[in-house]
């Protein structure tokens, strides 16, 4: 599966080119909103969603049929970021099922900052 274009077409919303990556009776998981989609469903959502979107891939892993991808998604018109690691499970060329799990990014809470724990990753 070609991530790369296939992340291009999911962070720039664009339905017809999402699709082709897509089993028919794939299912896709959002498990911080406890939401199951078709694979329809899911694209409708996607390209639905708000806002001028880009990102980046920052790991990929790939265990047998299982990839495992992580990626910062962030606004073209606002400084909103998130992340999302998505646990794509294929079968033959095409996504069979989608797990994802997303996370605004942000500062630590403050009570965590007050203890003065860890430090910055970057």
């Amino acid at each position: 599966m070609d991530l790369e274009a296939y992340w291009k077409a999911v962070l720039t919303q664009d339905e017809e080119g999402m699709k082709p990556f897509f089993a028919p009776d794939a299912l896709v998981k959002w498990h911080n909103t406890n939401e199951c989609f078709s694979a329809e469903e899911f694209i409708r959502a996607n390209c639905a969603y708000p806002g001028n979107w880009d990102g980046e891939i920052q790991r990929v892993e790939e265990m047998g049929d299982l990839i495992v991808t992580v990626v910062r998604v962030f606004s073209r018109e606002e400084p909103d970021s998130l992340h999302v690691t998505s646990l794509i499970r294929i079968e033959g060329d095409k996504i069979a099922s989608l797990d994802e799990y997303w996370g605004e990014d942000g500062p630590p809470p403050q009570w965590r900052q007050d203890l003065r724990l860890g430090r910055p990753i970057l």
